[in-house]
């Protein structure tokens, strides 16, 4: 697509993500990585919450999370999610949907271990989306999670990453008169060749 240039050029959508959240890195104050992610329950209604994107891979996008969550939860059920990133210090934002899986093996493992130690006692401590009496009671189960688990926990069989291997991935960038540039990438099954159209604002 002749128009097509500038932070929009190249043939590879993963590549052109990785760069743009690159330079948000750059210019963000505060997470740069945070995504609005969105699922639904098994009645078709939308949830949505903000989690951190951990990794561009080749064909996927990585984040993290108790698979215990109500977010794992509807995403076990219907096998889809879809995200956005929003970064305003450079008026621009990519959007993506896709089919989900499970990341549990090593790459869950390591990034598990890079995590400081009180993330992960948190990790294991915390029975995320579920109610909670108090402050009081989860600290004391922090506590008791010390004493068990010591100074080098392994990760919580009920935690890990999930990869969305995107069928639609969208580049925005704000214009002048909200005139925006816009393109679609969209393919059938991880694997296809991507189409590529340009969208109206």
């Amino acid at each position: 697509m002749s128009d097509r240039t500038g932070i929009f050029a190249g043939e590879d959508p993963f590549m052109i993500a990785q760069s743009w959240l690159s330079e948000a890195e750059a210019s963000e104050v505060n997470d740069p990585n945070a995504m609005a992610l969105s699922t639904v329950d098994a009645d078709g209604r939308p949830n949505v919450r903000m989690v951190l994107l951990k990794s561009i891979e080749p064909d996927c996008f990585v984040f993290y999370t108790n698979y215990g969550s109500v977010k794992a939860t509807e995403i076990e059920d219907s096998g889809f999610a879809s995200f956005v990133l929003h970064w305003k210090s450079l008026r621009r934002q990519l959007r993506v949907r896709g089919r989900v899986t499970r990341e549990e093996g090593p790459m869950a493992d390591a990034y598990y271990k890079s995590r400081s130690l009180k993330s992960r006692l948190g990790a294991w401590a915390s029975d995320q989306s579920k109610p909670l009496a108090s402050r009081a009671s989860l600290m004391a189960k922090v506590a008791q999670v010390t004493l068990e688990k010591g100074t080098d926990p392994d990760r919580p069989p009920f935690w890990g990453g999930y990869r969305i291997e995107p069928f639609e991935i969208e580049f925005w960038a704000d214009g002048a008169f909200r005139l925006h540039d816009r393109f679609r990438w969209t393919r059938k099954e991880v694997g296809d060749a991507w189409n590529i159209e340009r969208l109206n604002p």
